[in-house]
């Protein structure tokens, strides 16, 4: 499998804020060297909250969460953005979290179809466990396997984020059935992650809750932001020509080995 002589990656993911939790300092990296990163956002994130106080009425927050995730794209770097526009469903009772489709072959069909507007070598999206189980995580993951797995023409890679490996500062997210390949530190663009992050201000409550309980005082939003990111190789699986093609602009900011694919059944 080759790839183009510039680079070009779609992240796909299920809510604006995703992107930016989960692999912003790898994908700021990688826009930093020169790679078109294109973003793809299923949903405008209607369903989940709107902040502390509230940044806006509950009718209001699609059209801002879209706003807040453009501002965050731009600080990452990012080359364009698209959002599929499923309706994101309000959180249930007793925080029950629902898919946004039950349909995944059209799912697939339309990551496809940006995968081919952007011409991208690499799609990154979610992992296989959902990160913490995130029903729209969950179908993000299959829907992002059935695209690499079906599609014909212009081949491309597939990578998760959150992938395990010993040490992982936040456990509870991490997706383990998806070894690391790649571990990255990404203190050198972590000003832009944060920043990233302080665009999404419907969700700065929820970055912090978790981390301010345990931690017994309320934290800032720069606190718990990641200085670390891992994506797991998920399709091909094996290694083939043109070896992996994250490898050669990650490498420099790799904190651990990669798995050498040519061993992995």
């Amino acid at each position: 499998m080759l790839i183009s002589p510039i680079m070009k990656i779609l992240a796909f993911f299920a809510h604006p804020d995703d992107e930016t939790m989960l692999s912003g300092g790898a994908l700021a990296i990688l826009a930093q060297s020169g790679i078109e990163v294109h973003y793809l956002i299923a949903t405008r994130g209607e369903g989940g909250e709107r902040g502390e106080p509230p940044q806006c009425e509950p009718e209001q927050l699609g059209e801002l969460r879209e706003r807040e995730v453009a501002c965050a794209v731009e600080n990452l770097g990012g080359s364009s953005l698209a959002n599929l526009g499923y309706p994101d469903p309000v959180v249930g009772p007793s925080q029950v979290l629902y898919p946004f489709t039950t349909d995944l072959a059209r799912l697939a069909a339309q990551v496809t179809g940006q995968v081919k507007r952007v011409q991208a070598d690499v799609l990154i999206s979610h992992g296989t466990n959902g990160e913490y189980g995130h029903p729209a995580h969950l179908l993000c993951n299959k829907a992002a396997r059935l695209a690499a797995a079906s599609h014909k023409g212009h081949p491309f890679w597939l990578y998760t984020v959150a992938a395990a490996y010993p040490g992982h500062p936040k456990p509870r997210i991490l997706n383990r059935s998806d070894p690391a390949h790649l571990v990255i530190n990404v203190r050198t663009v972590l000003y832009r992650k944060i920043q990233a992050a302080l665009c999404h201000k419907t969700q700065q409550a929820l970055f912090i809750r978790r981390a301010s309980i345990e931690a017994g005082r309320r934290l800032k939003v720069p606190e718990v932001i990641l200085k670390e990111e891992s994506l797991h190789r998920a399709y091909p699986a094996k290694g083939g020509a043109g070896g992996d093609p994250l490898e050669e602009f990650l490498s420099a900011w790799a904190i651990r080995q990669p798995i050498n694919f040519q061993s992995r059944s």
